[in-house]
């Protein structure tokens, strides 16, 4: 009887060791660029460029050497007559692609980078007005970081680009529990949704088409296996205290049976 009593408790033992050893994290779940070499360069080749949407907001601002000339170009509202400080009216891209100019009339814009906007602008001003100066930018340029991330949420961009590894730094990396070799990239081309999954772990990565974001893109970062199955508790504190339960329960068994 003791010699099956040692042999129990030999396996309940042997038992949480296997548990804890299996429930700890490998560098391979965790570490970035796992395949990057020390002083290896990587030219950036990626030519990307922000393409217009529909529904983006676009802010045109033109102006030339004689700023009465590049009056009628230029829309605001409110006026200092009113007590109020004119501003500028940002332009919307409508369901056909297309924003609606000041004399000119209707531009289909979507699909063309900014600066390719500026030439199309410039040559069609070009009746109008003598060397115009053309600044266009992206008003609603935003991203929305969800999953196993420190800070999900939808984050405004200043600039007219940002990488996925940007995007992530500003919801505060991934948690421990987010699967890296499979982040979800959700964009959206005039309402055809396209789906491309990313490999954080992979320095291939930095030459992904979707590793320079566009507006309105979606990351999505998938659970591992282990925040799966926790509950709302830490997923190691929930696996210590089960062993610790079983450890206790099987050895107060084996104790009394004797």
């Amino acid at each position: 009887m003791g010699i099956i009593k040692k042999k129990s408790l030999h396996s309940v033992w042997l038992t949480a060791i296997i548990l804890l050893i299996t429930s700890c994290a490998s560098k391979k779940d965790v570490v970035y660029f796992q395949n990057s070499n020390n002083f290896e360069t990587l030219v950036d080749k990626n030519t990307f460029s922000p393409k217009f949407k529909v529904d983006d907001l676009v802010g045109i601002h033109i102006s030339t050497l004689d700023p009465e000339a590049s009056v009628p170009f230029n829309l605001f509202r409110g006026s200092q007559e009113d007590g109020m400080r004119p501003e500028q009216v940002d332009y919307l891209v409508d369901q056909d692609g297309e924003i609606d100019f000041p004399v000119i009339g209707k531009i289909k814009i979507t699909g063309l980078s900014p600066e390719e906007v500026r030439v199309l602008l410039r040559e069609k001003l070009s009746d109008y007005l003598k060397d115009p100066i053309i600044n266009i930018r992206l008003k609603n340029f935003s991203v929305t970081i969800l999953g196993e991330v420190n800070h999900p949420g939808t984050y405004s961009i200043q600039g007219e680009r940002i990488t996925i590894l940007e995007a992530i730094g500003l919801s505060g990396d991934l948690t421990i529990k987010g699967k890296r070799e499979n982040v979800m990239v959700i964009r959206d081309f005039d309402g055809t949704k396209v789906y491309t999954k990313v490999d954080l772990t992979d320095k291939e990565v930095l030459s992904s088409p979707v590793y320079y974001l566009t507006q309105n893109d979606v990351v999505y970062v998938e659970p591992n296996q282990s925040a799966i199955t926790a509950s709302s508790l830490d997923n190691r504190a929930g696996i210590y205290v089960s062993i610790a339960s079983i450890l206790i329960t099987s050895t107060i068994i084996l104790i009394t049976r004797n």
